[in-house]
């Protein structure tokens, strides 16, 4: 074979290797540009504490789910999330225009806000009523219309937005798919959404129990024995835990939402209906005293369905409203902290530093105005002496008011007070925590300041 052939040969591969390069790119390119990755999508059960003391019953506490990749078109309509939307949470109510089930943004739900950025550091009643108003004016007419001349109505409605300025919450997330997601949107959607509540076998967690088990089929079930055949919250957490137990393939994972702090009273531990009986002073005394066999059942029961070793907060992240899950303080840290703050408090009352807006808070607080500020951030209106103050109420605009540092400093450290008070629950991350120890430095240093342009 002559020179020339044997470089024509080679010419001929070069261009062909070259092709193929360009080729390979090309494919490589488009696949890099068409790839979308699928999104992660879950569900998560909401088990929330019981507040108030109406009876056993009531302590059972309240069950909705959370769906990360459905949202509302309209409280009562679903459809698909766009990319950066957070989903919904769905649950049943009683006394809600006569539907059966409301779909509600999260944040909404959990804290009467629209972005996380707007959420109190610290709530009263009153506050809470208004946050809740303000947001049913805004987007929940259709299902929760004004009452007579205008004005909040009454009924259950109250219950859609807010919870946790009344409860703690335990978040057990199982994961799911988009294609599941749209079959539940289908289905909800073509449904005849009529309230059929009934305590005993249409509640709350027997609604949360079926969205489940529409995901995972047969998963979820109610105990004939703990709960005398009724579904409830606890249950349903526990067979929840026991199915991801047996399919260690699936993810899942547990959060709490803390209670946030203030003045409204705190939630109590979620029971069972048993469970519930049995430790209520108030019917299982004179139970035992009418019947001890009776009595002598009711804790075989309890004590046989392993009620008193559940706890929901095991292993749990704190739930962050950016979406994240962080860390809960640990017990060494936290007491480590409370030394310090206690240190700091007894430092300004030792130089009056204090002075009387710690007394006067409360009443401060209950006769104060609730407004929102040009970034739609809450603030509120009191009278400090002579002056009417405007006191940023969010981590966000505290510093851009027009209160007295003193009772900024004051305000920080209340919620400080709060989220340091041991518990069996984790109440805070250690990110939150940070955060609020550094509003807390920062007013120390602007109250300083002041002191020291006093002083001059």
């Amino acid at each position: 074979m002559s020179q020339h052939h044997v470089d024509g040969i080679q010419r001929t591969c070069c261009r062909l290797s070259l092709l193929g390069i360009v080729v390979n790119v090309a494919v490589i390119g488009a696949l890099i540009f068409t790839y979308v990755p699928p999104a992660r999508a879950s569900a998560t059960l909401l088990l929330e504490e019981p507040y108030g003391h109406m009876g056993f019953f009531t302590a059972t506490g309240h069950a909705a789910v959370y769906l990360s990749g459905v949202c509302a078109q309209s409280p009562v309509e679903l459809r698909p999330c766009a990319p950066g939307e957070t989903g919904i949470v769905i649950s049943r109510y009683d006394g809600v225009d006569g539907y059966d089930w409301v779909a509600i943004p999260l944040v909404p739900y959990l804290y009467a806000v629209e972005r996380p950025e707007n959420i109190p550091l610290f709530a009263d009643a009153r506050m809470v009523l208004q946050l809740r108003d303000r947001y049913r004016r805004q987007h929940l007419r259709a299902v929760a219309p004004d009452g007579k001349n205008g004005g909040t109505p009454g009924g259950n409605w109250y219950e859609l937005v807010g919870s946790s300025y009344d409860r703690t919450i335990y978040g057990f997330e199982i994961e799911t798919t988009p294609k599941q997601d749209a079959a539940l949107i289908r289905t909800l959607n073509s449904s005849t959404n009529r309230s059929h509540f009934h305590l005993a076998w249409r509640n709350c967690a027997d609604f949360a129990k079926d969205i489940l088990n529409f995901y995972y089929p047969k998963a979820l079930h109610r105990s004939v024995v703990a709960d005398v055949g009724m579904t409830t919250p606890k249950q349903i957490a526990q067979t929840l835990i026991r199915y991801t137990a047996r399919h260690p393939e699936l993810q899942f994972s547990r959060m709490v939402i803390p209670q946030i702090p203030g003045s409204m009273p705190r939630s109590t531990t979620v029971h069972g209906v048993v469970e519930s009986f049995f430790k209520s002073k108030k019917y299982i005394v004179p139970s035992a005293v009418a019947s001890p066999i009776f009595a002598g059942c009711v804790f075989a029961v309890f004590v046989g369905t392993g009620a008193r070793h559940f706890d929901p907060a095991h292993d749990a992240l704190v739930f962050a409203a950016d979406g994240e899950r962080e860390l809960p303080m640990d017990r060494e840290d936290r007491q480590t902290r409370q030394k310090e703050l206690e240190g700091l408090l007894a430092e300004a009352d030792a130089e009056g530093a204090s002075g009387n807006i710690r007394k006067e808070w409360t009443r401060l607080e209950s006769k104060a105005q609730l407004e929102f500020d040009a970034e739609d951030r809450p603030v509120l209106l009191m009278q400090v002496g002579e002056r009417l103050v405007s006191v940023g109420i969010s981590a966000d605009n505290i510093f851009s008011s027009s209160a007295p540092s003193q009772l900024v400093r004051e305000l920080i450290e209340a919620r400080l007070e709060a989220e340091l008070r041991r518990t069996a629950t984790p109440t805070v991350s250690e990110r939150d925590f940070a955060r609020d120890w550094k509003l807390l430095q920062q007013a120390r240093n602007v109250e300083g300041k002041e002191l020291a342009g006093n002083v001059r």
